[in-house]
C-alpha cells in the first residue's frame, strides 16, 4: 500500500478496481482546509486518462509493473513493433501506447516497456538519446553568450530547444525525462 501523498510521475496503483498510472500530479496546500493532492490518471487497460483529487493520507493498492528491455524495430504507420532480445518474439504497440516515447526513438534503439499482467501498456525511451538535427536556423558565430534558445527539428521528428551556436547535421543529447537539449556530442 501506498499513500497518495507518496505518488509522483509514473507511479502505478489501483483505484476502484482499475489499475492507473500517474500522468500530472500537484500537491495542494490551500490556506483554509485540509491539503489534498490532484493528478491526473492513465488507465493502464484502456488508456482513458481522468482526473481525480485524493487526501494525502488515503490508501492506494500498489501493483506489480514488469519493465522488459526492448528493440524498437519499426513502424508500419499505425502500429509500432518491438523485439524482446531474449525470444526474438515481436510485438505490434498502438500510438497511445508509444506517445511520449516515440519522438526520440530511432529505429533498433533499445526502449523500456512496461507489462501488466503480461500485457504492454506503456514504453519509455532511454533517459538520455544522441539524435542528429535535420533543419534548423543557422547559428552566428558568436552566439555564446546568452541562454536564448531557438527549436531544432531532429531526425526523429522531436522539436527541441537548443542554443543558438547548435547548427543544423550536428548531433546532441537530449534528456527524454524533459525533452531538453544537454549538449553537444
Amino acid at each position: 500500500m501506498i499513500s497518495a501523498g507518496e505518488i509522483r510521475k509514473g507511479t502505478t496503483f489501483e483505484y476502484d478496481g482499475q489499475v492507473f498510472t500517474v500522468i500530472e500530479f500537484l500537491h495542494v496546500k490551500p490556506g483554509k482546509g485540509a491539503a489534498f493532492v490532484r493528478t491526473k490518471l492513465r488507465n493502464v487497460i484502456s488508456g482513458g486518462v481522468t482526473e481525480t483529487t485524493f487526501n494525502p493520507t488515503a490508501k492506494l493498492q500498489d501493483v506489480t509493473i514488469e519493465r522488459k528491455e526492448m528493440q524498437y524495430l519499426y513502424s508500419d504507420g499505425e502500429l509500432y513493433y518491438f523485439m524482446d532480445q531474449e525470444t526474438y518474439e515481436q510485438i505490434p504497440l498502438s500510438f497511445a501506447q508509444v506517445e511520449s516515447a516515440i519522438k526520440y526513438l530511432k529505429e533498433n534503439m533499445f526502449a523500456s516497456i512496461k507489462f501488466y499482467k503480461g500485457e504492454a501498456f506503456s514504453v519509455e525511451a532511454p533517459n538520455f538519446v544522441e539524435l542528429q538535427i535535420t533543419s534548423c536556423e543557422p547559428g552566428a558565430k558568436g552566439n555564446t553568450a546568452t541562454n536564448t534558445l531557438k527549436p531544432a527539428t531532429l531526425e526523429t521528428g522531436a522539436v527541441v530547444g537548443v542554443p543558438l551556436f547548435v547548427n543544423e547535421g550536428e548531433t546532441i543529447k537530449v534528456d527524454t525525462r524533459t525533452g531538453e537539449y544537454m549538449e553537444r556530442v
